[in-house]
This record gives C-alpha cells, structure tokens and sequence, in this order.
C-alpha cells in the first residue's frame, strides 16, 4: 500500500501515546495496520522534546508492526493532552511537518479524538479522568467548550491525581490528629512500605516518583470506599462533584442543556471504577443534565484517526 493512501492517529496524555496506521478509505479499528505505544506525550507534564520521542517512538512502532518502511503519509491528526493553545500546538504541527510525517498536520487536544470515538457525527462531549482530568463539548455546528485540563498544580479535579493526593491529605491530617482516622493511613503505608505517617515525607517527595505514579494510588481510595471507609468515600463523591461542575459548565457553554448529551468516557479512572462512573451520572442527574447514550472509550486513538482521514 502506498503511503498516500494511509493516514495517521495519535492519540496521549499523562501516562501514555499511542499510534494508529490505516488506510485513508477504511479509517476503522478493524482496517488498522499498525500499531504503537510509547511513553507520555502531556507537552506541559514532561516538555516538549520529551513528548516529541515518544510521539515518534510511537509512530515509529506502528510502521513496524504493519511492516512498512516508514514514510510520508497523507494525514496525520496528532491529538495530545495539554495541547489546547496554540503556544503548544503551532511547535508540535512544525515539528510534525519538519520530520515530514504527513502531507496534511491536524493537532489538537486529546479530548477531540475522544468526542470522534464516542460521539456520532463527533458531537457530544468528552469527560476524561485518568492521570488528569477535562471536559470538551462539540455541537453540530462545529462549536466548541472546555471546562478543566489546568493542570495538576490548581486543576485536574476529580482525576486520579487529584484523588490519591486527596488521600495523602487525609493521611496527614489524621496523622497530625486534626482530621478524622481513616483506613487510608494503612493503606498508604503499606503501599510504600513504610511504618510511620512521617516515613511517607521522603517516599512521596523522591525524584523517582512523578504525578502519574501518584495517581496510580487513587485506586488505594477506592479499595478503602468499598471496605466502608467514610473518609475515601467523602474524597470520591467530592471528586465526581467536581467532574459534575465541569460537565454544567460545558453544558452551558455550548447550549446542551434541553438535550441529551452523548457523552464518550475515557482514562484510567472512569474505565476502571464503574462505582465512580455511577457517582458522577449521579451527580449529573441532580444537576439536571439530560444525559444521551453513555459509551467507554478504550481507545480514543481511534478518533484521531477518523479526525485525519476527513471522516
């Protein structure tokens, strides 16, 4: 197959890239070729030369797998967290162009992609909550809205960031007894092989451990949630509050409040914690937003490959 004929999908965030190969005609995941996975690519997380490896690592590996010699194809839409301003995206099209990856550079955030996935006609909106957290709506029109996507340092609400550090927090309050006991002060020491709450200063500050590690241990919140903790089920229901607020806010932005809103769900936190998925269609419904068909996005990266083919 000639390279003319295919286009590219890329599709990362904190934790991850990934890379999608398929023939322009038939942009679906049963037509993919090949595919890659690398690194994180969140421009504002890790840098942007770092980003860039691992979006071309990622690419460089879906070659591989369909067996092509890499080379110039007709589209590539390269969506990726933290590319919402053209301050990111303008060096990543320039990028893509000066390495010649396709005839025609689509960059966006990753949440487009995700609307593409979940959405008919890429309209709806896209909630993610993995590592970070956003919310982007899409109309008919061609409208846009987003709510979120600042950051750990003063967003990422109800993400898994912002849940394990919740945790944390409720360590150390409980620890400094002033704050309620919670079983999330073992569940923590034992995570990081410690013994004391204090023990916990120079695990959680080591060079070694990074925003995405973190998150990883929302899921100890979780587990104290279900084992009857009041504590982790307070920070849970903050959280998919706070997802709920972002999803109002997009609503109203984009004028989806007197219809169904499709919504296309994806990260780590919303496709792997059904009970989370349930608290935020929850805290949608006493928001009064009318939710349309719900679907788990898996791999968003199929969008962006919809996205470059024109489809």
């Amino acid at each position: 197959m000639k390279h003319g004929d295919l286009v590219l999908g890329v599709e990362g965030g904190g934790t991850k890239t990934i890379a999608w190969l398929a023939p322009r005609d038939t942009p679906h995941e049963a037509s993919v070729l090949g595919r890659g996975k690398a690194g994180p690519s969140n421009v504002r997380s890790i840098g942007f030369e770092a980003a860039m490896r691992n979006v071309d690592l990622a690419i460089q590996l879906a070659f591989g797998e369909a067996a092509l010699e890499r080379g110039t194809v007709a589209s590539i839409c390269i969506g990726l967290a933290g590319a919402d301003r053209d301050a990111e995206r303008v060096p990543l099209r320039q990028w893509a162009e000066r390495e010649r990856l396709a005839d025609r550079v689509i960059v966006t955030n990753d949440a487009m992609p995700l609307i593409y996935a979940g959405c008919a006609d890429g309209c709806g909106m896209a909630i993610i909550s993995g590592t970070g957290s956003v919310v982007f709506g899409r109309d008919r029109a061609g409208q846009v809205a987003r709510c979120g996507g600042w950051g750990p340092l003063f967003g990422d609400e109800g993400s898994g960031y912002a849940i394990a550090l919740a945790g944390l927090r409720a360590v150390a309050r409980a620890a400094d007894g002033r704050g309620p006991e919670t079983m999330l002060q073992a569940c923590f020491l034992q995570a990081f092989r410690v013994s004391a709450a204090n023990e916990l200063i120079p695990a959680i500050y080591s060079p070694s451990i990074d925003r995405a590690q973190i998150a990883t241990h929302a899921n100890l919140v979780f587990a104290a949630a279900a084992a009857g903790d009041t504590v982790a089920k307070t920070i849970l229901d903050d959280a998919a509050d706070r997802l709920g607020e972002m999803v109002s806010s997009v609503a109203k932005q984009i004028g989806f409040t007197n219809t169904p809103i499709p919504l296309a769900l994806t990260g780590g936190v919303l496709l792997n914690q059904e009970v989370y998925r349930a608290r935020l269609l929850n805290t949608l419904s006493q928001r009064e937003i009318h939710v349309g068909l719900v679907k788990l996005v898996q791999n968003a990266v199929a969008g962006a490959v919809l996205i470059a083919a024109g489809t």
